[in-house]
This record gives structure tokens, C-alpha cells and sequence, in this order.
């Protein structure tokens, strides 16, 4: 594209530098009948109802066929054509541009006069609505010289991280044969900028990441990596995988997630887990933001393309005076069996809280007691300081088999006169002996 010259010798034209694309041609289907008669012999009840006969006795065409046209335009076997001649066009416009691409494009400026131009300053820069980034400037080593009738080229690149509105903006500083004067022209190509994605999530201790694609592209995802804010812990979950395969080598050489054009999905799952604040540690009360993700793709013929979303935020966090977490636990529990769960206590206060009565009730209904203390239903522990946690043991006895719980389990602070509840939330498998 390019602007009006004006009065000017020189003038800039502008051709986005981006890979070819497929050239598809929708595929021209017929019915065999085209080739011995036409549509008009339906208008005939007698001669239409003999023609599936006549096909069958010719081994042309089977008496079950479509004879209405209706699927005439229907692909349905392999060796049917596909639409794609192996022919490659070049981009005729600047075309779609997407945010997380690389613009890149070859500027010519052209001297249409009859006359030589002399010490041409080139300027060329990226306007959006928050900044302007420099692309080009030749003043300290201006162009001595373009002939009449020839030009000066270049290449600039730019890396697209806003969406909306862009200009490039070209200018020329520079003298001519018909004026003393230094002479000024700017030019303005003017371009809109996409998002290529959606990214929709969830969360609970799951964030589920589903991807769409927006452009006219099938998207090739290298990948799709979820960045945990602070106090975070991720890992993407995969149907088939085991947890512990995340990290082997074979991942180093995945290949890549195709994500249809036009609105096509993919959706990705990771497990969240709020680290263990210790000492030290800053609380993280009220915060409410997960992380963000790092997501990088290439078009069908290479075209690459990368973008980080925003932070996502979530429900915010409850946070809690104590904190009670398992720390060691048998492998294999067997029902009737007594077996030792190691707890960990943590005060997250900047006080001293406690000393503290743990009891595990013996009332309640059945499900309750499919897990109970085997010995005294009450422990007592030192009062703890800010920050500080204890480790302490609970002797439990499983009457039930299958997947239990912990129930019931309650920590009282006897100097607050202040009870906690529902502070542990383990599953376990209990085995039959």
C-alpha cells in the first residue's frame, strides 16, 4: 500500500513481509449420470425409475445411489479431491495481524522525479495509543543519494504486544534538484491488531485453560505453560500420563497441539496446590491471583506467534490463624489395623496461640466412625509462637474399606477458648488384610 506523493520527489510503499498461503479450490463433483443424460430426465417418472437398473446393469453406479444431486458436492472416499492444488500465493494485503506476532515489513522509498535527492534522513516507527517504538533512523548516516527514478529499501521488524490500532509511521528528511530547502515527508500506514486467542479458566484446586483459536489458521501450540504466582504450585494433567512422567524426557520432543481455525478448542487441566507458608514467609490472605499463562504457536507453514494472558485471579483465599497438613502416613492401611499418621501444626499468626486440645470425636454417624483413635480421643500441645509449628502423632484404627477420611477432628485453643474444625481434608485407601 502507499500514500499520495504530493508535492514531493520522494514517496514510501509499504509491502508486509509474511509467508505465502495455500491456495485452495473448492473441488468440482459429479454424478455419473452427467455423462449420459442430464437433469431433465427426472422430469420423466418412467425414465427415471428404469435408470437405477440401467446403472446397476453397466456396473456404473449401485441401485442404492443418490440419484436427487442432493450430495453431488459431498467428499466420501479417501481418493476423492481434496481442494488444495500445491499452488502457494503471495500475501496480496497486509492481511490479518495478530497480538503475540512479529510484523515485519519491506519499505521501499522511490524517487519519481526527474532529478537526484540528496542526504535522505529515513525515519520509521510503531505508533500505538501507549507508545511509540523507533524501528529506524538513518541520521547518522544518512542516504548520500537516490537517482532519479530509484529508491532506497529496507526491512523493519516489530514484536506485537498491544491490541487495536497501529501505525507506521515513514519519514523522509532530505534535499532535491528543484529546491535549496530541506524537505519533510511523513507517510502513514495504518494497521489493526487481533487477538488470535480466548483463553476461558476455571478454578478450584483445578484450573482448566480452554484455548480458541480466533484466526483463520489452523495454530500449531508448541506450548502452553501455566506460570504459578508465589505460594503456588502447578501440574498439567494429561489423560494416560502419570503424574511422575510430567517432567521425563520424552516431553523434551512432543509434538505440537493442532488447534482447528475458525474457532477451534483445546483444553488444558492443571492441579494448583497453595504451598506451605513457613518462617519468615509472607501471609497471603485475601490474594486471589493464580498466575498467568506463556503460550507460543506457528501458523500451518511456520509462521511463530507467542503471548502471555494477563493474571488470572481466582476465588480469594481464605486464610486460616492454623494450619494442619499430614506429614507422613503408612503406604498401606489395612482395615482393623491400627497404623500412626504424622500431623504437622503451624501457627500463622504473629502471636503465640495455644496450648492446644486435638480430638478426634467418637460420636457422630457411621461414616464418621469408619475412622477412629485408637487410645485416648484427647491430645494436648504446647502453645506455639508466631510462625512456628509443631509435629505431633495420632493412633487410628479404620473399620471400613475403600477410600476415608479423617472426621471430626477438632483443635481447641484452651486460652482463646477458640475451636477449629474442618481443618484437615486427606483421603486415604483403606485394603482389606
Amino acid at each position: 500500500m502507499s500514500a499520495a506523493q504530493g508535492p514531493h520527489s520522494l514517496a514510501f510503499r509499504v509491502m508486509r513481509l509474511c509467508r505465502p498461503s495455500l491456495h485452495v479450490e473448492s473441488p468440482l463433483s459429479f454424478d455419473p449420470a452427467d455423462l449420459f443424460v442430464g437433469e431433465d430426465i427426472f422430469d420423466d417418472p418412467v425414465a427415471a425409475s428404469e435408470l437405477p437398473r440401467l446403472f446397476q446393469s453397466q456396473s456404473l453406479k449401485s441401485a442404492d445411489s443418490d440419484l436427487t444431486y442432493r450430495s453431488r458436492l459431498l467428499l466420501h472416499d479417501p481418493f476423492d479431491a481434496t481442494g488444495l492444488s500445491g499452488l502457494l500465493v503471495l500475501p496480496q494485503s497486509f492481511g490479518a495481524i495478530y497480538l503475540g506476532e512479529t510484523f515485519c515489513s519491506y519499505v521501499s522509498i522511490n524517487n519519481s522525479s526527474n532529478f537526484e535527492v540528496r542526504d535522505v534522513v529515513i525515519k520509521a516507527e510503531i505508533q500505538t495509543e501507549r507508545q511509540k517504538v523507533l524501528l529506524l533512523d538513518t541520521s547518522k548516516s544518512p542516504v548520500e543519494s537516490i537517482r532519479a527514478g530509484g529508491r532506497y529499501d529496507f526491512i523493519v521488524e516489530h514484536d506485537i504486544k498491544e491490541l487495536g490500532a497501529h501505525t507506521l509511521v515513514c519519514s523522509a528528511l532530505y534535499n532535491d534538484g528543484g529546491s535549496s530547502d530541506r524537505k519533510y515527508l511523513p507517510q502513514y500506514f495504518k494497521f489493526i491488531v487481533a487477538n488470535p486467542l480466548s483463553v476461558r479458566t476455571k478454578d478450584t484446586s483445578f484450573l482448566e485453560a480452554c484455548i480458541e483459536n480466533h484466526t483463520k489458521s489452523d495454530l500449531f501450540m508448541d506450548q502452553v505453560e501455566f506460570q504459578p504466582a508465589q505460594h503456588w504450585s502447578s501440574t498439567v494433567l494429561k489423560a494416560g500420563v502419570h503424574h511422575s512422567q510430567n517432567n521425563s524426557i520424552r516431553n523434551m520432543f512432543r509434538p505440537p497441539i493442532l488447534v482447528r481455525s475458525g474457532g477451534g478448542i483445546h483444553n488444558f487441566l492443571y492441579q494448583l496446590k497453595l504451598s506451605t507458608l513457613g518462617t519468615g514467609q509472607a501471609k497471603v490472605e485475601g490474594s486471589n491471583i493464580l498466575g498467568k499463562l506463556q503460550i507460543t504457536w506457528r501458523t500451518n507453514l511456520g509462521e511463530p506467534g507467542r503471548l502471555q494472558t494477563q493474571q488470572i485471579l481466582g476465588s480469594p483465599i481464605p486464610w486460616k490463624e492454623i494450619d494442619l497438613q499430614v506429614v507422613k502416613m503408612p503406604s498401606v492401611i489395612s482395615v482393623q489395623i491400627p497404623f500412626v499418621v504424622q500431623l504437622s501444626l503451624t501457627n500463622q499468626t504473629d502471636r503465640t496461640l495455644g496450648p492446644f486440645e486435638v480430638e478426634l470425636s467418637g460420636t457422630g454417624t457411621n461414616e464418621e466412625k469408619a475412622v477412629m483413635i485408637n487410645g485416648l480421643h484427647k491430645m494436648v500441645l504446647p502453645p506455639l509462637e508466631a510462625s512456628s509449628s509443631i509435629d505431633f502423632h495420632l493412633n487410628l484404627i479404620a473399620d471400613k474399606l475403600g477410600v476415608q477420611k479423617i472426621p471430626g477432628l477438632t483443635i481447641f485453643d484452651s486460652r482463646e477458648k477458640k475451636t477449629y474444625e474442618s481443618l484437615l481434608d486427606f483421603e486415604f485407601f483403606v485394603d482389606s488384610d
